[in-house]
């Protein structure tokens, strides 16, 4: 079985590891497989990943319903943030989610997260040097296929060293 961060790397530049990383992430996140999102983009700093205009994630009036699009935006900036720590050494989890919906989604849409390697260093891994954890605001925007503008969407993670995490028995 290959390194998922091997896959990961080898996605940014080839269609063909895209796929194997999307077959893998249906695999992985299982809750998400019904709404087939697809990752269409990743880079060191940029994920854009696809919501398709579909049944599974349609709302009564057949629009793509509010909650999907909450999902992809979870998905898509947990997943960047995730290919750039060590997964091993650190533990991501959603501490809220904001949306702001602007537009009904009548078609496939792609939800894109960006970042800069100045963003990640001084919003996390300075942080952490001093803090046990820090709470990081990542923006996303999700627009459809022909541009409009579906939703702004802002998505707390929390970030600490696995050394860090304490949990109940």
């Amino acid at each position: 079985m290959l390194d998922p961060a091997k896959i990961i790397e080898k996605a940014k530049h080839s269609a063909f590891w895209r796929w194997v990383l999307n077959q893998s992430l249906y695999r992985m996140v299982p809750f998400n497989r019904p709404h087939k999102f697809q990752v269409v983009e990743i880079g060191d700093n940029v994920l854009k990943a696809l919501i398709p205009y579909r049944k599974c994630n349609f709302n009564h009036i057949r629009g793509l319903h509010a909650c999907a699009l909450a999902t992809i935006s979870e998905f898509t900036t947990g997943f960047l943030l995730l290919s750039r720590l060590d997964i091993k050494e650190y533990r991501l989890i959603m501490q809220r989610i904001e949306m702001d919906y602007h537009y009904q989604g009548k078609m496939d849409a792609l939800a894109e997260f960006t970042t800069s390697d100045e963003w990640f260093q001084q919003q996390i891994i300075l942080p952490l040097k001093t803090q046990e954890a820090v709470i990081v605001p990542c923006e996303i925007k999700i627009h459809d296929v022909k541009g409009n503008h579906i939703t702004t969407g802002k998505v707390f993670w929390q970030i600490k060293a696995w050394t860090k995490v304490k949990t109940k028995a």
